[in-house]
């Protein structure tokens, strides 16, 4: 009976005295969860203003991409902050720290992970900014070179870059359409036009189409050329992208001459 009474005494004495340990882990759990959500999007506006910045001419390409690298760690520090949080918002039990917690994980995530995929990709793809299907003889540009008068890139193609391309991006080449030059020609017309591109020059006599894309965030422009010849069984096309500034494009040339092949052949079968 002794035994059970001290027992007795000492357990709600035992609660009281955890409580106050309790509260506060639930006050560190719901605070570390703000803090995730809040510098998640502290990074995402770096990473915007940083594509923004450059747009606007507020400064340099080079310090944007270094703002934009800045956004991305504190964007990948929310996602730290978040697991953290929610280690400890699951041991207090604090639902909302939970619910704030996973908001901070994805928006981390969602935020930090393209700047992250870009750096993979550029370290692993050949430094160049300059793609063609043809690289024995590149399409040429025309009308667009007035345009690119200021672009620290020219449009000179080297036997060095046309190396790297085949190590680097060995899948691209010209295609193939059965239809005739004329035909071919106004498809890939319309396959630009489809890509978003502003179309600089449509020229039926030399079956070229010259175009520039334009990102979405940087606004950096990459010029583009279409060039159509005959072919024994009906065409060939060959297309060419050039980035204006930057050395590395990480990829983005060969990305875009692919979806613009996608979409002309896909337009092709449509035609018969």
């Amino acid at each position: 009976m002794a035994h059970e009474s001290f027992r007795a005494s000492q357990t709600p004495l035992s609660l009281e005295e955890s409580a106050p340990d309790l509260g506060k882990g639930r006050r560190a759990a719901t605070a570390m969860a703000w803090t995730s959500v809040l510098v998640a999007l502290a990074g995402g506006v770096a990473e915007l203003m940083g594509g923004l910045g450059y747009r606007l001419q507020w400064w340099p390409v080079g310090t944007g991409i270094v703002t934009l690298g800045v956004g991305a760690v504190a964007a990948a520090a929310g996602v730290v902050i978040a697991l953290a949080a929610l280690a400890m918002a699951w041991l207090t039990d604090v639902r909302r720290a939970l619910g704030l917690a996973a908001a901070g994980l994805l928006i981390g995530a969602a935020l930090a992970a393209p700047p992250l995929l870009l750096w993979r990709r550029a370290a692993t793809l050949p430094a160049i900014h300059d793609i063609s299907t043809d690289t024995e003889n590149p399409p040429r540009f025309a009308a667009i070179v007035p345009l690119r008068a200021d672009a620290p890139n020219s449009l000179e193609y080297s036997a060095d870059v046309a190396a790297q391309q085949k190590a680097g991006y060995p899948e691209i080449g010209p295609v193939a359409l059965p239809q005739t030059p004329a035909l071919a020609f106004e498809l890939a017309v319309r396959a630009a036009h489809d890509m978003g591109w502003e179309v600089v020059a449509v020229s039926p006599p030399d079956l070229r189409i010259e175009a520039t894309a334009t990102s979405w965030l940087f606004g950096f422009k990459d010029d583009v050329v279409v060039r159509v010849t005959p072919a024994a069984q009906g065409s060939r096309v060959d297309v060419r992208s050039v980035s204006r500034v930057g050395r590395s494009d990480v990829g983005v040339n060969a990305s875009r001459i692919r979806a613009y092949l996608r979409t002309l052949g896909e337009l092709s079968r449509g035609a018969g």
